[in-house]
């Protein structure tokens, strides 16, 4: 139990580092490019990263796999938190560039609830579907351009993903019900867009007669 938690733990802490340089890079194309020092690591040491590891439970959802994916959750968010307010403490500057990108996050779920939940929970699934690619290309191909082109696409197209925007938050020091509440719709959000691809290949075409 506490090695799956400190794996998500250094999962965690490894995304925040590739949000710091992220918030750190003036031209947005080189930080989401940098930003990809995250994932790779993560992938090459095998650490447990909740939106790398979602999108494999419609293929395998056993109790200990499940535990594993919450556990790792769990850690993420930890590992996020304590790098978070690493920045928050240690670089201002960085803080508050992450508080001017939470506040623009935020302001989905303000100007109309509804619309804004939808779009959150629309981000998050498209953000699931390209890391699931990014790790399944790893995993099944031993390769890490999945890895080297969808992180990127992923952040330059605006979508959301969960364990980033806890970092972020914790960063600007915008914890707060709003914030927990757009956290827990990317979750959702990365979590359906990571099972929609493997779940189409798991529906098996009809025999013919």
């Amino acid at each position: 139990m506490l090695k799956k938690t400190a794996s998500g733990v250094a999962a965690g802490l490894l995304i925040s580092i590739g949000g710091a340089v992220f918030l750190a890079c003036d031209n947005k194309y080189i930080g989401a490019g940098l930003f990809t020092v995250a994932l790779l690591c993560i992938c090459l040491k095998g650490y447990s990263l909740f939106t790398g590891k979602v999108g494999f439970i419609p293929e395998q959802h056993d109790k200990d796999t499940v535990e594993t994916l919450l556990l790792g959750l769990l850690g993420n968010l930890v590992g996020t938190m304590l790098g978070g307010y690493a920045i928050l403490l240690s670089q201002p500057k960085l803080s508050d560039t992450a508080y001017t990108l939470c506040e623009k996050k935020l302001e989905l779920l303000t100007a109309s609830p509804a619309l804004g939940i939808f779009q959150v929970l629309l981000r998050g699934v498209f953000c699931g579907i390209l890391m699931y690619l990014a790790v399944s290309i790893y995993r099944d191909k031993n390769k890490i351009v999945g890895i080297l082109f969808c992180i990127p696409v992923f952040i330059l197209a605006g979508f959301e993903h969960s364990i980033a925007d806890m970092f972020y938050f914790a960063a600007s020091g915008m914890i707060d019900l709003r914030a927990t509440a757009f956290i827990w719709i990317v979750i959702a959000g990365n979590a359906l867009g990571a099972m929609i691809l493997p779940g189409l290949s798991m529906i098996k075409s009809k025999p013919q007669k």
